[in-house]
């Protein structure tokens, strides 16, 4: 598998990275971490907030899983939630630690900074304790993962601690491509989290996304258009089966090809004639909104089913909203009072109030738990 250098941690990891939410046994854990390995996969990511996943990440290392890679070609990254005490943090780290059997961690990651008090919080003293932690040999580098607004990713970038990113940057939704630019400035390796779910729930492309990428696969033609850019390392992948797994497409750094780039023009001019005067360009700026509706995701949800088909997904993202907390922050469009505030800041003359309601009519649906919970 190719390799790309993962900004300026200096090292050159895989452009799939294993993700371990998913994985929902030791025995699994094995075999995942043995498959991936013996595909090329050098970057493991996890976190203590996925439940076992340590231990069973920990248990596949002590077997034989690694056998066949030595420790130090090996990035293994680790995310702790936002938290302003320090020794806390190192507390959390150790258990860790004794949970993956490692005596350091590659890659050590605030996890989840999402809002403006979680940056206050790793700025009060998460990151003195994260920096100590880089001076005694504990952790090699320190980033960052968020789900957050593009004002706290920026400000998070600015602090210029951190030596990587985990971000929600996609062909269907790029509304923090400034912050990939940002990022890229000060040489960060750039990871890209869930392009196959979050990232439009490709894995189960409807059928008018498949005819407008024919001949390539929504998903492969997807994560071409994200390894194109030679800013993003690494992608997120999270195979909950071994067979997950060895499904994986083909990846390729390579810059787009003239069919590859026909698809795309394709999926810009079927938006563009669906959606026609009301088509969402995700200029953010009709917020903020006084009942707090997250109006920008909102109407990019009612774009793709709209132009796309992508109705499920549509209906999987939007269901999260009110139920997913600062994961997914904001309120459903039905939330709206027609109170008009928007209108005059919607560069394009949308008429919101009636785009939210037509979204909440086409995408609302039973609420849906985090995958950890």
């Amino acid at each position: 598998m190719e390799q790309r250098r993962f900004g300026k941690t200096q090292r050159h990891i895989s452009v799939a990275s294993l993700g371990t939410m998913r994985l929902p046994t030791a025995k699994v854990a094995t075999a995942v971490v043995q498959g991936a390995v013996a595909q090329g996969i050098n970057h493991i990511e996890t976190a203590p907030a996925y439940g076992q996943v340590e231990k069973y990440l920990g248990q596949a290392f002590l077997g034989q899983a690694l056998a066949m890679v030595p420790r130090p070609e090996l990035f293994i990254t680790t995310k702790l939630t936002p938290t302003a005490d320090a020794d806390a943090m190192e507390r959390r780290l150790e258990a860790s630690l004794q949970d993956l059997g490692l005596d350091y961690i590659d890659g050590l990651a605030v996890h989840g900074l999402n809002t403006a008090e979680h940056l206050a919080q790793v700025q009060g003293g998460m990151l003195t304790g994260m920096q100590r932690l880089v001076a005694d040999g504990r952790v090699r580098h320190l980033g960052f993962s968020t789900h957050g607004p593009l004002t706290v990713v920026m400000g998070a970038i600015a602090t210029q601690a951190f030596d990587f990113i985990n971000l929600h940057y996609y062909y269907f939704d790029q509304h923090l491509a400034p912050a990939i630019a940002a990022a890229h400035r000060q040489d960060m390796g750039i990871f890209i989290i869930s392009p196959a779910d979050k990232g439009g729930l490709l894995h189960q492309p409807p059928d008018r996304l498949k005819a407008l990428c024919a001949p390539f696969d929504p998903l492969h033609l997807t994560y071409r258009w994200l390894l194109s850019d030679p800013r993003i390392t690494t992608l997120s992948i999270g195979p909950a089966t071994l067979q997950e797994l060895q499904d994986l497409p083909q990846l390729s750094t390579a810059p787009l090809g003239a069919a590859e780039q026909a698809a795309i023009s394709r999926l810009e001019a079927a938006a563009a004639q669906t959606l026609g005067t009301d088509r969402c360009s995700q200029c953010y700026q009709c917020l903020p909104c006084s009942e707090a509706i997250n109006i920008p995701q909102v109407l990019r949800l009612r774009n793709l089913a709209v132009a796309y088909d992508m109705t499920a997904y549509g209906q999987y993202r939007y269901r999260m909203l009110e139920n997913a907390g600062h994961w997914f922050p904001g309120r459903q469009g039905h939330r709206c009072t027609d109170c008009g505030d928007c209108l005059p800041r919607c560069p394009e003359a949308l008429p919101i109030p009636t785009l939210l309601r037509d979204a909440h009519d086409r995408l609302q649906g039973p609420s849906r738990r985090r995958l950890w919970q």
